[in-house]
């Protein structure tokens, strides 16, 4: 069974940073392309990030703008989202997903296979 934990959310004032972290158990960590994803209130839920499971290239929407940064540690089957500048707009509950082998398309949700509870991060003006 599959189970992603995120943590680090919180509340940041706008210029800040935070740093969010997904440990992902019960299979083999360094299998799985690992991405982020967030939720805006009344908005869907959007693409954020992706690392490869084999390459570990990343890729980034467009609005991150070289703000956020995806990494992974397989020794510790953690994903992290350091995030800096941070505005309000970047208010949203953030969700951790993994996929085995995905390596297109991570842009579309359907393609992942596991979600996490998601974590709540809060841009103050």
């Amino acid at each position: 069974q599959v189970q992603l934990v995120e943590s680090g959310g919180g509340l940041v004032q706008a210029g800040g940073s935070q740093k969010l972290s997904c440990v992902l158990s019960g299979y083999i960590f360094s299998a799985f392309t690992m991405g982020w994803f967030r939720q805006a209130p009344g908005k869907e839920r959007a693409f954020v990030a992706a690392i490869n499971w084999s390459s570990g290239k990343t890729s980034y929407a467009d609005f991150v703008k070289g703000r956020l940064t995806i990494a992974r540690d397989n020794a510790k089957n953690t994903v992290y989202l350091q995030m800096n500048g941070l505005n309000t707009e970047d208010t949203a509950v953030y969700y951790c997903a993994a996929s085995r082998y995905l390596s297109s398309d991570y842009a579309a949700s359907r393609r992942w296979e596991y979600w996490g509870q998601g974590t709540q991060v809060t841009v103050s003006s």
